[in-house]
């Protein structure tokens, strides 16, 4: 490992460093660096460079020595250290989709400028692009992205006033952070990944459809012209996606198998856009792109993080985004700097109406 970049937990990042011994440690702040120079100088530990902020995440994404970059900072804080990546030439594992949603535009067209691959690490869009391998781009049909439904897949409609903070942060499936784990209890998750989709492999999204797979086995699957659909089948396990972005474009062998009994039941159904309002807004600001994407991603945070404060409930997380994105001129940021801009007005515009 040649760099790393951490959040605020200086004692996992002081195990990460004195494991792996990277050149360059970045923290969130400048506080948990000279926390972390403190703990490795006691330990004795030298030659690991502190850095912080975004200055420290962008040195760690250019580095000189560096031959991959994975992008996993949530949200948008990781976006000016991916652009950097990518225009260092330095090929990307995303495994941070408001990346795209936010800037997909000025990252595919900075990738595709200097035949940078950018590798999704999400296992949706991972699944997707094993399928990919197979056709040719103009003989894709239709993107089919799976989604577990939720914890409130077969809740009454009428019962979405008195959901809990507790209920939606109880994913059937996955065990994931706070936000994106209420994120797809209102699917607004899956709505983010039809924007990467589009962004990701050059498609609009009337080609991007979701079907509800309570299983979670098939991954992804994609629809050829001919009538063909290649599904990506493999356990639930992050490992593998993270496996397969790291080493493409070959496949090393793994320990990771899945059992075929688990195939003997599978169901797909079609999302209901009333129980989940979030996915319908998310089709809308893919239609406009730019900054409608940007502000479908920055109002959605607010609202989250209200939702979990017990500020407004469940279903005023839509309400909140709808608004913001009726309030959202169209336009098309050029620059990160212009994201990064679109960015706040939106955050602002929601605080002031959970507030």
């Amino acid at each position: 490992m040649t760099a790393l970049a951490a959040g605020r937990n200086v004692e996992e990042a002081f195990a990460q460093a004195a494991r792996w011994r990277p050149r360059v440690v970045s923290l969130a702040t400048e506080e948990a660096a000279a926390k972390l120079a403190g703990r490795l100088k006691d330990a004795g530990i030298t030659g690991i460079e502190v850095a912080h902020g975004t200055e420290g995440t962008v040195a760690c994404a250019t580095h000189r020595d560096a031959d991959f970059v994975v992008s996993a900072i949530v949200g948008v804080a990781g976006l000016e250290a991916t652009h950097a990546a990518i225009v260092a030439g330095k090929p990307v594992g995303l495994a941070n989709k408001e990346c795209m949603v936010a800037a997909g535009e000025i990252l595919t067209a900075a990738a595709r400028a200097r035949g940078v691959p950018i590798l999704p690490i999400d296992s949706e869009h991972n699944a997707v692009h094993q399928c990919l391998r197979v056709g040719a781009h103009g003989e894709v049909k239709t993107i089919w992205l799976t989604a577990s439904g939720g914890p409130f897949r077969q809740m009454p409609l009428e019962q979405f006033a008195q959901i809990t903070p507790e209920q939606a942060l109880k994913h059937p499936t996955w065990v994931m952070g706070r936000r994106i784990t209420i994120d797809s209890a209102s699917m607004l998750n899956k709505g983010l990944e039809i924007i990467e989709a589009c962004r990701l492999f050059d498609v609009g999204p009337e080609q991007v459809r979701v079907t509800v797979h309570p299983q979670s086995t098939v991954h992804s699957m994609v629809e050829y012209v001919d009538g063909s659909i290649l599904a990506q089948i493999s356990v639930t396990d992050m490992r593998l996606p993270i496996l397969y972005a790291l080493a493409y474009p070959e496949r090393p062998a793994s320990t990771l198998t899945f059992d075929l009994a688990a195939l003997r039941h599978l169901d797909f159904e079609a999302p209901d856009f009333e129980r989940f309002p979030c996915l319908r807004l998310a089709y809308e600001a893919a239609a406009k792109g730019g900054a409608h994407c940007i502000a479908l991603n920055a109002a959605d945070e607010v609202a989250v993080d209200a939702f979990l404060g017990r500020h407004i409930p469940f279903m005023g997380i839509p309400r909140t985004i709808e608004k913001v994105l009726a309030a959202t001129p169209e336009a098309h940021p050029a620059t990160i700097a212009e994201v990064l801009a679109a960015d706040e007005r939106a955050r602002e515009a929601a605080r002031a109406l959970v507030q």
